[in-house]
């Protein structure tokens, strides 16, 4: 079985590798966009109304994915002071309470961006033309894979195999 999680997990490393990149990718779109908005208000005397919304949907995908990415690294501020002196058997009980939160906190992300979602979708983005629920399609993909990336957590624990945690080296394979 450790073979297989193994196998899954080095999948999920290079899936993990490429989010991170596209969020890369994200805010340095992001930055330029803005440094054209800025341009073109005080250089041009024209401002480019666009930039802005597509900043704006550019940095929930950045956000989203990054921290989805931060969820299966454990890069995400803990307060562990407690468990540096409970044994390790209750140190992973309570590693598998917290991503069963975050598995909870991603279905509310799902959830509630796609009521959203479904809200705004007769709506249109006056500067883009584009339906009003793509505000939302990041929150609904960041839930999705901070769900799927905690699950991951869960069953590399559950066949004995390490997660990170915060301030330690991510797991690679």
């Amino acid at each position: 079985m450790q073979e297989t999680v193994l196998k899954l997990s080095s999948v999920v490393a290079r899936a993990t590798r490429v989010f991170l990149w596209l969020a890369g990718a994200g805010l340095v779109g992001m930055t330029a966009l803005i440094g054209w908005q800025v341009w073109g208000r005080f250089v041009l005397n024209d401002t480019p109304t666009w930039t802005e919304t597509t900043s704006i949907l550019l940095m929930g995908w950045f956000i989203f994915l990054g921290a989805a990415v931060g969820v299966r690294e454990g890069n995400h501020l803990s307060f562990d002071v407690l468990l540096y002196v409970l044994p390790e058997s209750v140190q992973k009980l309570f590693h598998t309470i917290s991503d069963l939160v975050v598995i909870a906190f991603g279905g509310g992300m799902v959830w509630y961006g796609w009521q959203l979602a479904e809200t705004t979708w007769a709506t249109t983005i006056p500067n883009l033309g584009i339906t009003g629920a793509t505000s939302f399609i990041s929150l609904i993909v960041g839930g999705i894979l901070m769900i799927l990336l905690s699950l991951e957590r869960l069953l590399r624990r559950s066949v004995g195999l390490a997660t990170s945690r915060f301030g330690e080296d991510a797991i690679e394979e």
